[in-house]
């Protein structure tokens, strides 16, 4: 017997109340998270500026120490480029780029000398597009003046903020659906053991937050699965996986079906790893339509609503 999954009758007055939730977070916090994120893009903005002399001298060194600001420097340009664009324009490997934004580093499997030229090829290219009405001092071959340094940086800090306004409000919607997990779980006396204990040694009462759990894909080969919260309840017996709980909010319907086979996938290769016993729970806050519900319900998934989280005793919690 499921929780929600089979309860049919219950989706539609929980869907709206799910997205009035949402909704009212997205109003009292969003903007508020936004703009504590934006003084932090400028301040890093501001950084880079002072290392490279203000644009004057952006070399390899500094790009090799710090990958990931050519993010900053695509949000520099007239118009500011996408990721793709400016691999077509330098004409370098789109997994340098990739691997320079999203993981800070370079890839360790270019020859060095292939690193040196392909960046080399980027500031080229940056140093070619570069907006000359944000970094007005450039074409006067001039040092900046603090007031310039500080709007220019703050302009950036808008495009890149701009640039990843979902996934800022996606990560603060995700970190506060965690403190409530966590708030729930304590309040019942459950020990948090984030990074202190492994998952095959956690003991009854106990929680943890970001884990790795072991699957099997098709081929048989092991996975790790990344797991938001994991929950060991009290009454578990020798040898029982944790409650897998999965964090998913969404502010709009139609990302949602877009993204509802990866927890298909996920617990699927749980399942052939772990058996069918797995209970692999979403918890759920924002806009998830009858669609998105029955086809996890299909799957064998089931869920507890942010608005109802009294629901995870249903679980064993």
């Amino acid at each position: 017997m499921g929780v929600n999954c089979d309860k049919p009758e219950r989706w539609k007055r929980d869907i709206a109340l799910s997205v009035d939730l949402y909704n009212e977070w997205f109003l009292s916090f969003a903007p508020t998270t936004y703009r504590e994120e934006r003084v932090k893009a400028t301040e890093k903005v501001e950084a880079m500026l002072a290392r490279t002399a203000y644009l004057r001298k952006l070399t390899f060194q500094e790009l090799s120490e710090h990958p990931s600001i050519l993010f900053g420097l695509r949000m520099c340009t007239a118009p500011p480029i996408a990721r793709d664009r400016l691999v077509g324009l330098a004409g370098v490997p789109r997994s340098l780029v990739d691997t320079m934004e999203k993981d800070d580093c370079l890839p360790v499997q270019m020859k060095p000398a292939d690193r040196e030229k392909a960046v080399q090829r980027i500031i080229t290219m940056i140093t070619r597009l570069v907006d000359v009405d944000i970094f007005t001092w450039l074409a006067e071959d001039r040092s900046p003046r603090q007031q310039e340094t500080y709007r220019a940086a703050t302009i950036v800090a808008d495009r890149l903020c701009g640039a990843n306004a979902n996934p800022i409000v996606r990560n603060a919607q995700e970190r506060r659906q965690l403190d409530r997990i966590k708030a729930w779980l304590e309040a019942r006396q459950f020990e948090d053991v984030t990074g202190r204990i492994a998952l095959k040694d956690m003991q009854v009462g106990t929680f943890a937050f970001r884990v790795n759990v072991p699957g099997l894909k098709e081929d048989r080969k092991t996975i790790n699965i990344p797991v938001d919260a994991v929950v060991m309840p009290r009454k578990a017996k020798t040898g029982q996986l944790p409650v897998l709980i999965e964090a998913k909010s969404a502010g709009d319907f139609a990302n949602t079906n877009k993204r509802r086979k990866e927890e298909a996938t996920k617990i699927g290769q749980l399942r052939k790893m772990h058996g069918d016993a797995v209970k692999y729970v979403l918890f759920l806050c924002g806009y998830f339509d009858s669609g998105y519900l029955g086809y996890e319900a299909a799957e064998g998934i089931d869920w507890v609503w942010e608005h109802r989280m009294d629901d995870l005793k249903g679980f064993g919690l």
